[in-house]
C-alpha cells in the first residue's frame, strides 16, 4: 500500500498541465481549494444557463438570459469615447438592441454586418423600455448554432476567475477520468438507480436541466454518496484499528458501585441504567473501549461516569477523568468528592497548578496506585506522569478531541479503555460524520428533579425591566449570568460590548456586584472572575460566551443572552443549560434586536418551545446548515466538496453501514471490492485511512 496507484497520477498532477491553466489561474483555483485535476471534477456547477433557442425576446419575463435569431440591423455609433456601441437587430416577432461599450465601430461592422443573420445569447434587461441585450455572451452565425450550449453549467468562482476559464479548466479534468472497479455495494447502486463513478462525474458536469443540479439527481448523489463512503471507510478503520487493540479485562463485583447507588436521593433513569451496563460489558471485554457518551444538558453525565471510574478501581486498578480547564477540573472534583467519600475511594486533582513538592508527592502517590482516581487538565498527558495501573480515561470532551487526540489519550494507560463524554446533542448525520469511529450510548432522559427552566424572548429595547427583574432576583439571594454576543469582525467591538454592558450593569446594580470575564483576559484573571462568582461574591457574571463551558453555580436562576439571534441554536440551549441546576425556579431571557426576520423568530421559538437539545440541535442543522452550526470548522466535522449533511443525513447512514460491513467482511481490504475501495481512498485523500490499513 506504499504509494498512489498509478492511474490516478494524471488527477493529482499539477493543475498547470491542463490546457488553458496557467501559472496565475492555478494560483487563483488554489484560493478556492483546488489543488489538483481531482478537486476540479468535485467542483461541481452550482446553478445552469439555459440557452435553449427561442424565437422571440417579445413576452419573455425580464431580465433573462435568452437566445434568438436576429437579422442584424443599422449600427449606431457612439458620441464619445468609452459611450455605447448600438446595433438594432429584429428576431421574429419584435427588435431589440445589442449594446457594446469601448467598442471599435470597424470591428462590429465586420463582425455584424448589416442585414446578416446571427444567433445571439445573453443576459437581456429592459432600458427605457427598450429591450437590450449588453455585451452576448454568442453572437454566432446560424451555421455554427451547434457552439452554444443548451444548457450551460455555472462554476462557483473566485475573483479574477472566468466561467470561460473554469470550464475549460473542467473539461480539461473530466478527459482524465481513469477507468476505476466498481467501490459501491452493487445492490445499492442499482436500488438507487446511479450511474458509475466515471459516468456519475461527466454527468454532474453537463447538466442538461435544473433538475440535475439537485442534490438528489443521481449522478450527484452518487458522487456525494462516495464522498460519504471514503469518510467512513476511514472511520471503520479508525475503529476496527482501536477494537483490535489488546484491552485489559475490567472485572467488579459492583461493590463500589452499589454503594454509591444506593446512598443516591433518586434512581437513574432508564437511559442512564443501559448506558452504565453498555460499558460495563465494554470494559469487561478483552479488546479497548472506545465509546462516545454523548447526553444533553443535565442528563445525569456524571453518574455514568463515576460508575465507570469505579468499575476500574472494583477491578483493582486506577481510572482518570480530563477536563479540557482548570476550572471544569475542579468542578468535577466537586462533584464527585461526595460521591467518592461515600465509595470510600482515594480521589484526587492534579491540574498545571500544582508545583514543587506537592505536585512530587502527588505523583509518587499514583505510581504506587494510592490514588485512585485522579481528576485532571491535559496535564496528565506530561511525561513524568505514570499510573501503578490505569485502566480507564474519561474524557469531558467540551473542547472537541479530534481522531488523533482520543488515539493519543490511549497511549498513556498502555491499554486503557477510552469514554468519551459530550454535552452537545449532535443531530445524527453530524455525529455519524464526527464520531463514526466510535460507539455510542446516548442519554436521552432526564433525571427527576431537575427544573425546567422558564425561556422568554424580550426586546432590546426593553432591557431597563430585565435590569429590574435582575435586582429582584438578586434581593432575593439569587444570581445571574448576562451573556453579550461575540462579534467576529474585530476582538476589539466584542470587548468593548462586554465593558459597555459592565459598566452599565455596575450602575445600576451597584460595586462589587458585578463580574466580568471575556476572550481577552489572562487565564489567572479569567479564574478568579469565575470563582468569585461560585463562590457567591459577585451576583452577576457579564461574559462573553466563554462560560458556555459546563461550569456549575446552582444559585444562578437567570440567564440573559443579549442580540440571541445572531447565535447559534444549539449554543444558545448550552447557555440556558447554566441555570437550572439548583432548588430555584430559573429563567432564561433571549434578547434580540427587533425587528426580528421570519426565520429569526420561527428559529429563537423553537427554543421557547423545547428542552430536548436533541431536536433543537436537528432544527438548527435544518435552518442553517453544518457551516453554521458553532465552530464546525474545529469540531472535526469534515468538510465534503458533494455531499451535503444537512439533506443527505440518510446517505451517511447508508454510506456508514455499507463501510462497517464491508470492513467485517474484508478487513485487509483485498478482495476485488476492497482493492476498488483502496483507489477510492487515494481518490479522496484518505491518506490516514491507508496507513491504518497498512499498519492494521
Amino acid at each position: 500500500m506504499s504509494g498512489r496507484p498509478e492511474q490516478l497520477f494524471p488527477l493529482f498532477a499539477g493543475l498547470e498541465t491542463l490546457e488553458g491553466v496557467g501559472p496565475k489561474t492555478a494560483q487563483l483555483l488554489g484560493q478556492m481549494g483546488i489543488q489538483a485535476p481531482r478537486d476540479l471534477i468535485f467542483t461541481l456547477p452550482h446553478s445552469g444557463i439555459d440557452r435553449r433557442l427561442r424565437d422571440t425576446v417579445k413576452d419573455a419575463v425580464l431580465p433573462a438570459t435568452l437566445t434568438v435569431a436576429v437579422t442584424i440591423g443599422p449600427h449606431r455609433h457612439a458620441k464619445n469615447r468609452g459611450g455605447a456601441y448600438r446595433i438594432n437587430v429584429e428576431d421574429a416577432q419584435t427588435s431589440f438592441q445589442l449594446v457594446f461599450f469601448h467598442a471599435r465601430g470597424d470591428y462590429w461592422q465586420k463582425q455584424l454586418p448589416e442585414g446578416s443573420r446571427r444567433i445571439v445569447s445573453g443576459r437581456v434587461e429592459l432600458f427605457d423600455g427598450m429591450a437590450q441585450m449588453v455585451h452576448p455572451e454568442f453572437a454566432l452565425p446560424e451555421d455554427q448554432a451547434g457552439d452554444i450550449p443548451d444548457f450551460e453549467p455555472v462554476y462557483p468562482l473566485t475573483a479574477g476567475l472566468t466561467q470561460k476559464l473554469m470550464y475549460k479548466a473542467t473539461r480539461g479534468a473530466l478527459t482524465r477520468l481513469p477507468v476505476v472497479a466498481e467501490w459501491a455495494d452493487p445492490g445499492q447502486v442499482a436500488q438507487a438507480g446511479w450511474p458509475d463513478f466515471a459516468a456519475a462525474a461527466q454527468a454532474a458536469h453537463d447538466p442538461q436541466n435544473a433538475t440535475d443540479l439537485t442534490a438528489t439527481a443521481p449522478a450527484r448523489e452518487r458522487l456525494a454518496y462516495d464522498e460519504l463512503l471514503a469518510h467512513q471507510v476511514t472511520l471503520a478503520l479508525a475503529r476496527q484499528h482501536e477494537r483490535r487493540k489488546k484491552g485489559r479485562v475490567s472485572l467488579g463485583d459492583g461493590a463500589l458501585q452499589r454503594k454509591v447507588l444506593n446512598a443516591l436521593p433518586y434512581s437513574p433513569t432508564g437511559a442512564q441504567r443501559r448506558a452504565i451496563e453498555e460499558i460495563t460489558a465494554d470494559m469487561a471485554q478483552e479488546t479497548r473501549m472506545n465509546r462516545l457518551l454523548q447526553g444533553d444538558v443535565g442528563a445525569g453525565k456524571t453518574l455514568v461516569a463515576f460508575m465507570a471510574l469505579l468499575r476500574a478501581v472494583e477491578a483493582g486498578g486506577q481510572a482518570v477523568l480530563m477536563a479540557p480547564t482548570e476550572i471544569l477540573a475542579r468542578q468535577h472534583l466537586m462533584g464527585l468528592q461526595p460521591l467518592a467519600e461515600q465509595a470510600g475511594v482515594v480521589l484526587e486533582i492534579l491540574t498545571g497548578r500544582d508545583k514543587g513538592g506537592e505536585r512530587r508527592a502527588k505523583l509518587e502517590a499514583l505510581e504506587r496506585g494510592d490514588i485512585q482516581v485522579l481528576v485532571g487538565t491535559h496535564a496528565v498527558f506530561q511525561a513524568d506522569v505514570a499510573f501503578a495501573d490505569l485502566r480507564l480515561a474519561v474524557v469531558d470532551e467540551q473542547h472537541r478531541f479530534g481522531v488523533r487526540q482520543r488515539l493519543e489519550l490511549g497511549r498513556k494507560g498502555r491499554l486503557a479503555d477510552v469514554l468519551v463524554m459530550t454535552a452537545t446533542p449532535i443531530p445524527r448525520s453530524l455525529a455519524l460524520a464526527q464520531y463514526g469511529d466510535m460507539d455510542v450510548s446516548v442519554l436521552d432522559e432526564k433525571p427527576p428533579g431537575r427544573q425546567p427552566i422558564r425561556t422568554a424572548l424580550v426586546s432590546t429595547g426593553r432591557m431597563d425591566e430585565v435590569i429590574d427583574r435582575m435586582r429582584h432576583a438578586i434581593s432575593e439571594g439569587r444570581q445571574c449570568y448576562w451573556v453579550c454576543p461575540l462579534v467576529e469582525e474585530s476582538e476589539v467591538s466584542d470587548l468593548t460590548a462586554a465593558e459597555d454592558r459592565f459598566k452599565r450593569l455596575r450602575a445600576a446594580l451597584g460595586e462589587g456586584v458585578v463580574g466580568l470575564v471575556h476572550g481577552q483576559m489572562p487565564p489567572a484573571d479569567k479564574d478568579a472572575a469565575m470563582r468569585a462568582f461560585q463562590a457567591g461574591e459577585t451576583k452577576v457574571l457579564v461574559a462573553t460566551t466563554v462560560i458556555e463551558v459546563g461550569v456549575d453555580v446552582p444559585n444562578a436562576t437567570i440567564m440573559v443572552v443579549e442580540r440571541a439571534e445572531i447565535f447559534g441554536l444549539a449554543q444558545l440551549h448550552q447557555l440556558r443549560g447554566r441555570v437550572g441546576r439548583g432548588e430555584g425556579a430559573s429563567t432564561c431571557l433571549l434578547m434580540y434586536q427587533a425587528p426580528l426576520s421570519d426565520t429569526g423568530r420561527q428559529r429563537l421559538e423553537v427554543l421557547r418551545e423545547s428542552e430536548d437539545g436533541f431536536v433543537i440541535a436537528e432544527t438548527d442543522l435544518q435552518m442553517r446548515g453544518t457551516g453554521d452550526l458553532i465552530g464546525t470548522a474545529q469540531s472535526g466535522v469534515p468538510r465534503f466538496r458533494v455531499a451535503d449533511l444537512e439533506r443527505q443525513a440518510g446517505l451517511m447512514a447508508v454510506a456508514q453501514s455499507d463501510a462497517r460491513k464491508l470492513l467485517a467482511d474484508d478487513p485487509t481490504l483485498e478482495t476485488a471490492r476492497g482493492k476498488a475501495v483502496r483507489l477510492l481512498l487515494w481518490l479522496m485523500r484518505q491518506d490516514e485511512a491507508i496507513r491504518l490499513i497498512s499498519v492494521g
